[in-house]
């Protein structure tokens, strides 16, 4: 048999697949906090289960991270404290952010997900956390395009100057 063959969570970790899981689930959990508090802001019914549809992908990802380091021996990164709920008619107006600031930035979290899991898929030599990152990266291409799709129907997108070119009609 080759090198690191046979059943791949029996396989050390290497240092960059440690520091990529590590990094991922400190990321994860700044989003959850980030996404608690924009759920308390937004006013629009679907941005809000959208918000909701996120979070539990967020749980559901640092648990799975969570436990493969913790069975390698990993120290988990810290996590912000869980958000408490607000109503949105006590938040003052200058202190909110719009459904739309939501959005785009949930919308530029899910593109920069998805260039990480690229990333650790590519770097991975244990086939389970390639597989792990290969499905968390099919998520978020689902959700983003429902957050494209939301964008679209509520006018949130700001698309960048158009090209429009006639072509010769000879």
């Amino acid at each position: 048999m080759g090198i690191l063959s046979g059943n791949p969570k029996k396989q050390p970790l290497h240092y960059g697949e440690i520091f990529s899981l590590w990094s991922y689930l400190l990321t994860a959990k700044g989003n959850y906090a980030s996404y608690q508090t924009f759920s308390n802001h937004a006013g629009d019914k679907e941005l809000k289960q959208l918000l909701d549809d996120l979070i539990q992908g967020i749980k559901q990802e640092t648990e799975t991270i969570e436990e493969i380091l913790k069975v390698n021996g990993i120290a988990l990164p810290p996590a912000p404290p869980e958000r408490s709920l607000a109503n949105l008619e006590d938040i003052p107006s200058g202190a909110k952010f719009n459904d739309s600031e939501i959005s785009a930035t949930i919308s530029l979290n899910i593109g920069q997900g998805l260039i990480a899991c690229s990333k650790i898929m590519a770097e991975s030599l244990r086939e389970d956390i390639a597989m792990i990152f290969g499905n968390f990266h099919m998520n978020k291409a689902q959700v983003g395009a429902k957050a494209l799709r939301l964008n679209k129907e509520k006018g949130w997108v700001i698309p960048p100057p158009l090209h429009v070119k006639i072509p010769n009609q000879d």
